[in-house]
């Protein structure tokens, strides 16, 4: 079980390749199920716990230095466009090897998405658990089988409190807020923020219609994180990307030691 929050069972995931389609069908013989059920108590979160996931992270850092992939974790809360990111940067840039690891409690529906991209992708389902651990990270990676020299995006469970305390094996997290969220998100979760790499301010075509103060967020956020680098984009219109692909190439020329550029298609 995850002691920080209760979530789930520890390392506990359905990894689903999309392409292999869920049936609803009628059974014709009856289900019944006794099911005891234990009384539940709150655990104080241990340093083992951590440090077990920590070493297995470190497990597939290796793995993927092996091989000289890149490897992002892409967390947010629910809604502020990380699949839709994901979808416009697959498009944009074909000639980049890209590999995705989905996470979410439930349906393949963002794997199904991905997929309609022509990318590779597995789909995590963590049922009641509210992030993703190295465990299931690896698990799914041997599913998923990406490519060599090529990026990895693992997209978290929609959560900003959790994932900021597993450690994925990634070689960066990228934190990607809407500025539907309102300016003070970097200050109500800080750790988080903490740990970004790279904070993606989302949805900037919104910005005439909502009461959000752009230039105050990025002060928020480097209050929490004073080497952060910030990004304002539209996923839906693509408006900024040229940033992100720029910032995107630079993280794959250090992974791989060499200049390597993303080759980009914008519409």
């Amino acid at each position: 079980m995850c002691a920080t929050c209760g979530c789930g069972r520890d390392s506990t995931a359905v990894i689903t390749e999309p392409h292999v389609h869920e049936h609803e069908h009628e059974h014709d013989h009856p289900h019944h199920h006794e099911h005891d059920h234990p009384a539940t108590e709150t655990v104080i979160l241990e340093q083992q716990v951590l440090a077990k996931n920590d070493q297995l992270a470190q497990r597939n850092r290796q793995w993927f230095a092996d091989r000289d992939i890149l490897a992002l974790n892409l967390t947010s809360s629910p809604g502020a466009g990380k699949t839709t990111l994901l979808e416009r940067t697959i498009r944009e840039c074909p000639d980049l090897p890209i590999g995705v690891i989905e996470g979410d409690q439930e349906t393949l529906l963002d794997a199904r998405r991905i997929e309609s991209t022509g990318c590779p992708v597995v789909q995590l389902n963590t049922g009641a658990g509210c992030h993703l651990d190295a465990e299931m990270t690896r698990n799914a990676l041997e599913a998923l089988n990406p490519p060599e020299r090529g990026v990895v995006f693992i997209e978290n469970v929609g959560n900003l409190v959790c994932p900021a305390l597993f450690d994925l094996g990634e070689q960066a997290k990228v934190v990607i807020v809407s500025v539907t969220e309102g300016t003070d998100k970097p200050l109500k979760y800080p750790h988080m923020f903490a740990a970004a790499e790279l904070v993606l301010i989302n949805k900037i075509d919104l910005l005439p219609y909502v009461d959000f103060d752009l230039d105050q967020c990025v002060r928020y956020a480097r209050t929490t994180n004073p080497g952060v680098e910030l990004l304002a984009l539209s996923a839906t219109t693509g408006e900024g990307f040229g940033d992100w692909y720029e910032w995107l190439a630079d993280r794959r020329r250090s992974t791989l030691g060499r200049a390597i550029e993303v080759t980009t298609q914008q519409a």
